[in-house]
């Protein structure tokens, strides 16, 4: 692949994407009890969220990671694959010393790209999953529990899984941009930044 098929992004590009972001999603579903990062690629976009998601005296968003495979050409940003592995998973128990659960909680999914879908369909199904085996345990309502996806970049393509609306339960689907279906090369995997910033900045991106 050569350099003009690669979508460059810079650090500053991904701030400022994340800064607007956060101004819809506290109009739109208010802030976050928990953010969700999708790893390696959502912890970055989540910590920065994150600050432009409290305000000045409270207390700091938790963000707590998750890790998810496919079962074919796993580290392939394509993203192509039949089956989701869970490689790392929530903290539950951790979760609930903040928290009496998520049963009830606004939930933020955050993940760098939308590619296929088929990571965050995975994500979001699984999660749901969790909250309600929780909530029929404890005889609670799933109805007050919101589920909402932020991406950085949204490629425009067809994808391979849906976003259930209803888990989602009034939650939103959110993308920092829409991008053309090239490989997007992402500054926290840049050997030198330097370089990365000028090719990025050659392509008209911030």
């Amino acid at each position: 692949m050569t350099t003009t098929e690669k979508y460059f992004v810079s650090y500053n590009g991904v701030h400022k994407l994340c800064q607007k972001s956060a101004e819809t999603l506290l109009k739109t579903i208010g802030k976050p009890d928990v953010i969700v990062a999708i790893g390696g690629g959502g912890f970055i976009p989540s910590r920065i969220l994150r600050t432009f998601l409290k305000h000045s005296g409270e207390k700091n968003i938790p963000i707590q990671a998750i890790g998810l495979s496919l079962y074919e050409d796993m580290g392939s940003q394509d993203k192509i694959g039949k089956e989701v592995i869970r490689t790392q998973w929530l903290d539950f128990g951790a979760l609930e010393k903040s928290f009496d659960s998520l049963i009830g909680k606004n939930i933020l999914i955050v993940d760098e790209v939308d590619d296929t879908r088929t990571t965050l369909h995975y994500a979001l199904t699984e999660l749901y999953k969790d909250v309600k085996r929780k909530a029929d345990a404890l005889g609670r309502d799933m109805s007050d529990t919101k589920f909402s996806i932020f991406v950085v970049h949204d490629k425009k393509k067809p994808k391979k899984a849906d976003i259930n609306k209803d888990y989602m339960n009034g939650g939103i689907y959110l993308c920092g941009e829409e991008v053309p279906d090239r490989w997007i090369a992402y500054p926290w995997e840049a050997d030198d930044i330097d370089e990365h910033t000028k090719k990025a900045h050659a392509q008209g991106h911030d």
